[in-house]
């Protein structure tokens, strides 16, 4: 049977309680832009009929290319940042308060980045009037949320596994 971090008797409540206001914080501001991402496609649709359409090639493949390199970006972000090598160092040096640090900033920079692909697609959209930007952007833009999206067991488990015992005060 595995263990929670609240049964643990080697994490304190005060890295508890970190824990569960920084992964509230993240997870709400995700939420936030995940529904940001949603509500441009929905103004898209909307603005459809008040667009004047113009075919422009270069500014289709600039878009396609950039949503391609923004979305392998934050996957590539992500994993580098996430890598145990690194958040076993982290832990080590800055012990769990810095890794929830590590693990929160990193979180909410892809999220960043996955809203920065929507509203590319929707920049796009403005542009030819092609409600087609928004929708390809607008569902990499949300895979790369989700990809994001923080799960409380995986930060427990890094605090665990990579947070010295020594930044515990309970023995």
């Amino acid at each position: 049977m595995r263990k929670t971090m609240a049964t643990d008797t080697k994490t304190s409540p005060e890295v508890l309680t970190e824990l569960a206001s920084r992964h509230k914080f993240t997870t709400t501001t995700v939420l936030s832009l995940l529904i940001a991402v949603v509500l441009l496609c929905v103004v898209a649709v909307v603005s459809k009929k008040f667009l004047t359409p113009r075919i422009n090639p270069s500014l289709d493949m600039a878009v396609r290319i950039s949503i391609l390199i923004f979305g392998l970006g934050a996957i590539t972000w992500r994993r580098t940042k996430f890598s145990p090598m690194r958040l076993q160092d982290i832990g080590a040096l800055k012990g769990a308060s810095g890794l929830l640090a590590t693990l929160q900033r990193t979180t909410i920079q892809v999220a960043i980045i996955g809203t920065a692909i929507g509203c590319i697609g929707f920049a796009g959209t403005l542009i030819t009037a092609s409600e087609y930007y928004t929708y390809v952007a607008g569902i990499v833009g949300a895979v790369v949320i989700l990809y994001a999206y923080p799960v409380r067991r995986a930060w427990e488990g890094a605090v665990e596994r990579f947070a010295t015992p020594s930044d515990n005060p309970n023995p």
